[in-house]
């Protein structure tokens, strides 16, 4: 027998059922660099389900915006040229992704072109969007080629390729993604908490895995969120339907890979009833909602409707070829239904016949030789043969042919036997050739069907997205948000999604209001504990939520479009790589100020807390001024902090304003409230939280002494607390009250080039007693 590689198995190329996660993508990503600028292409293939899509990744400092969509779309393996720097790969790896080298040339823009042109049998790659984009040809054309030659397939489930433009959804980078726990929890990974297992309970897994596009991807553009929102409306308002719709979905498989699998040639009977099942299913379930032309049903369920074409010849073949309950695997034969080939149920008669000539050979043995006991048994190394136990021997006739002795008695063979056990093997290895060929020839078959079922499987995924948010909004007091293209944010009554769920009292609502020309910056004081880590981040997955098309949790949220959200949330050390915690801190700092637009949402929880108090509140207070800026508007940005020095900025920068989550303080104890209210307070009640989280009473009593002794000796007897001035990045008149001061103008108006060192020590003097005065010389 030949043998020959049918197939390599990499991380980026398993396809067995077994083996995948069948809520989540797989995908396959090629990095290609491009050679004269400093962006990358890169391209990511799921051959699971046949989705391809490619984009140009600008270049930015650190390389955040290329880390950022490995983070988004966790990719199980990246292929890359020999001219990818070491250093990038090992941070690639240090992110649970596998490198693997692939040959250079694959990555060149005229091989990789040629690659997609010939496989997509076009002329020109101008319909993909990608025709001028070299770097991005050649990452689609590598990831193509290394796909086909390990799986040693054409490929034909892949049909399309998308090219995605950065500026379509909400930058979202890796940081962010992890401190908003989209798809994976700090603590549990992908099996903890998340916003995604918060919202997911769609009820096939196509629709699972576009919901987790959707919210890695949320969109900018408000014409198609709302239309994703039309959708999801249509279905919280009749909850019969909606309802009715889930039940029917349940019905449906996963159309998607199978529809990949047929196109491998490795689906599985099963497999095909079950494709069957779900293609019957769809009648039924487009009635309830009713036709693809009907104006009063929106637009993204009609288009999903239009989709589901039924496909009455396919389920057809399937349920002429296939047998009621067919085994997991084909090559072991019973799986071709009895009236789908002549040849084969011909074959079957004389196997039959067979078998029935051996159990009656069996009864009239029994009656001759009176050895009731006599059995006809069977296996595959010594064939059919005549089973008598010892306590029977002496009964055998002499012209048995002894075969075998075994512990319990003897086995004997007849002229007959052999002769007969030659045709029944001659017939069961025709039967499992012809089974053998002629389902290779059905799964031929449907290979024309592929298209048609990765059409139906998208409709069904939008309409399992729409029904399933639909549900979570209505058990869940969601509401609709507003989506326009200014700057301003205001929820009301807004819930963390994922927190609320396991709060036993019920959570307490808090409303977010945020403007870049108004009330731009928010610094946040309060109590540890006491719901600023909550609050901030609930803000942003309801913008997350918003653009991605799912109603929010809250009684009214209108959100101006948000291209980034930014977010510097706790404290990591990166010890692999040798990079302390304050040291990640101001790397992610740094990514936030130098990516920042007027368009972006910052979260920012306890800058500087990671190295001295002076040095911590002195950058603390720089970004906080950075951000506010010299113009008229700013990144909106929520800034919890407990160096209370902050405060007073609200009296400096116009768009700044203090709030504080209120507490109730008696005797005995502090009660957090979890409210957010306006104004500043300089309490953070660590000791307290101290004592809760089990700390020894002698130490919490001598932090409580140690803490007295501080506070009488901040601030001495008779002096008043210093007052924040802005000096460091905002000069203009209206962030700055004290720019027209007298003493000012003075000093404006003297050069210094006219004037000896005396005269200038004299100047001096007199500004000092014109600051005392109130009039300068």
């Amino acid at each position: 027998m030949k043998r020959e590689i049918s197939r390599i198995i990499t991380p980026g190329t398993v396809i067995d059922s077994a083996m995948l996660p069948s809520s989540a993508a797989t995908y396959l990503m090629a990095l290609c660099p491009e050679t004269k600028g400093s962006a990358w292409g890169t391209a990511l293939l799921d051959i699971t389900t046949g989705e391809f899509f490619a984009s140009l990744v600008d270049h930015d400092t650190g390389l955040n915006n290329l880390l950022s969509e490995i983070a988004r779309y966790r990719p199980a393996e990246c292929i890359v040229p020999s001219t990818v720097p070491d250093a990038l790969l090992k941070t690639i790896r240090e992110r649970g992704v596998v490198i693997s080298r692939f040959r250079d040339e694959a990555f060149l823009p005229d091989p990789a072109r040629k690659t997609l042109l010939s496989h997509f049998r076009v002329a020109t790659l101008a319909g993909f969007g990608c025709d001028d984009e070299r770097a991005v040809i050649g990452a689609a054309g590598a990831a193509l080629l290394y796909a086909k030659e390990t799986q040693c397939s054409s490929l034909d489930h892949v049909n399309s390729l998308s090219t995605r433009a950065s500026s379509q959804s909400m930058m979202l980078d890796a940081v962010t993604m992890r401190n908003l726990e989209i798809k994976e929890s700090i603590r549990g990974g992908a099996k903890g908490a998340t916003i995604l297992s918060t919202l997911d309970v769609t009820k096939t897994p196509m629709g699972s895995r576009l919901l987790a596009r959707h919210l890695t991807r949320p969109l900018l553009d408000p014409e198609r969120i709302n239309a994703r929102l039309d959708a999801v409306d249509y279905f919280f308002s009749q909850t019969a339907l909606r309802l009715a719709v889930r039940s029917g979905l349940t019905k449906v498989a996963d159309i998607e890979r199978i529809a990949a699998r047929i196109s491998y040639g490795n689906a599985g009977p099963r497999d095909l009833l079950a494709l069957a099942d779900s293609l019957d299913a769809l009648p039924a379930l487009k009635a309830l909602i009713g036709t693809s032309d009907d104006n009063a049903i929106p637009a993204l369920i009609r288009n999903a409707l239009a989709d589901m074409r039924e496909l009455p010849d396919t389920v057809s073949l399937i349920r002429r070829a296939i047998t009621d309950d067919p085994p997991a695997i084909a090559r072991n034969g019973g799986v071709i239904r009895r009236g789908f080939s002549s040849d084969l149920d011909e074959i079957h008669t004389v196997l039959h016949s067979g078998k029935d000539w051996i159990v009656q050979l069996q009864e009239r043995e029994r009656e001759k030789t009176g050895i009731k006991s006599l059995k006809i048994g069977y296996n595959r190394i010594f064939g059919y043969y005549i089973d008598v136990t010892k306590p029977n021997i002496s009964l055998v006739p002499p012209h048995y042919e002894r075969k075998q002795t075994t512990a319990t008695g003897e086995r004997y063979t007849l002229p007959e036997l052999r002769e007969k056990e030659s045709l029944i093997t001659n017939a069961d290895e025709k039967v499992l050739a012809l089974e053998r060929e002629l389902y290779a020839g059905l799964l031929e078959s449907l290979r024309s069907s592929v298209p048609g079922l990765q059409t139906i499987a998208a409709g069904i995924a939008a309409l399992d997205v729409a029904t399933a948010l639909a549900e979570t909004a209505c058990s869940r007091n969601y509401v609709r948000p507003q989506l326009n293209t200014g700057d301003t944010l205001v929820i009301r009554d807004g819930r963390h999604p994922v927190v609320e769920q396991g709060v036993a009292g019920g959570f307490v609502p808090n409303d977010v209001e945020l403007s870049g020309s108004d009330q731009q910056i928010l610094i946040i004081t309060g109590a540890n504990m006491a719901g600023k880590s909550t609050y901030m981040r609930a803000c942003a997955l309801i913008c997350i939520m918003a653009q991605a098309g799912s109603f929010v949790p809250a009684r009214h949220a209108a959100v101006g479009i948000i291209d980034r959200i930014f977010t510097r949330v706790g404290a990591f050390d990166d010890l692999s790589s040798g990079q302390s915690t304050f040291f990640v801190e101001m790397l992610e700092l740094a990514n936030i100020l130098n990516n920042v637009t007027g368009k972006s949402l910052v979260i920012l929880d306890e800058i500087g807390r990671g190295t001295s108090t002076a040095d911590g509140c002195s950058i603390a207070r720089a970004v906080l001024e950075y951000l506010h800026g010299k113009g008229n508007a700013g990144p909106k940005t929520l800034f919890a902090t407990h160096f209370h020095e902050l405060i007073p900025a609200e009296e400096n920068l116009r768009r700044v304003k203090n709030y504080h989550f209120a507490v109730k303080e008696t005797k005995d104890e502090v009660v957090f409230l979890r409210k957010l209210i306006p104004g500043a307070t300089d309490k953070s009640y660590g000791i307290h939280v101290a004592r809760l989280a089990g700390i020894p009473k002698k130490v919490t009593d001598r932090a409580d002494a140690l803490l007295s002794e501080e506070a009488n000796r901040s601030i001495p007897a008779g002096m008043k607390p210093r007052r924040y001035t802005q000096i460091l990045l905002v000069d203009d008149a209206e962030g700055n009250p004290t720019a027209d001061h007298p003493v000012l103008r003075a000093l404006a108006s003297l050069n210094p080039d006219d004037m000896t060192p005396l005269q200038a020590l004299g100047k001096l003097a007199e500004l000092k007693k014109g600051l005392n005065d109130g009039d300068p010389a």
